[in-house]
């Protein structure tokens, strides 16, 4: 898988359609919940795709500090259902940390976790923060890395 980070001016037309439907497909289609994926957030993320014969098969976003919540955050973690169980959002979160470290020059990251996903997350470095709470009708907990 080929990592590339963009903000949202740099995304050409076919890269913001594939990254739109494939969250499309994973958060509202395959989670069946219906919620405004398209937030207005967008435009100020960075943007990073992991890409598999020029397809985007993995995606997220990162926010730096103050832009969505008072530290850096990563958020919208996703890959197709097509290539998962190829450790592609072990690699894409990994780039997106090492990221956040090397160019936000941060140490803390904080992600809105679903919670099926806790052990993955703290196999990353994330520890979980606060309770266990609902977020679009699906459980969520706030995770924290740093």
């Amino acid at each position: 898988m080929k990592i590339e980070i963009k903000y949202f001016n740099e995304l050409i037309t076919n890269e913001l359609y594939e990254l739109l439907q494939l969250r499309s497909e994973v958060f509202v289609v395959e989670q069946n919940c219906v919620y405004q994926d398209i937030d207005g957030k967008d435009e100020i993320a960075l943007h990073v795709l992991g890409k598999e014969n020029g397809k985007i098969v993995a995606y997220l976003r990162i926010f730096k500090p103050g832009d969505y919540f008072q530290s850096t955050s990563i958020g919208r973690v996703v890959v197709t259902k097509t290539s998962r169980k190829k450790g592609y959002a072990k690699e894409i979160m990994n780039y997106a940390i090492a990221y956040v470290e090397g160019n936000i020059k941060e140490k803390a990251i904080m992600l809105s976790a679903q919670t099926y996903l806790m052990n993955f997350y703290k196999d990353l470095g994330f520890r979980s923060k606060g309770e266990e709470y609902l977020e679009d009708g699906i459980p969520h907990i706030k995770m924290v890395y740093g």
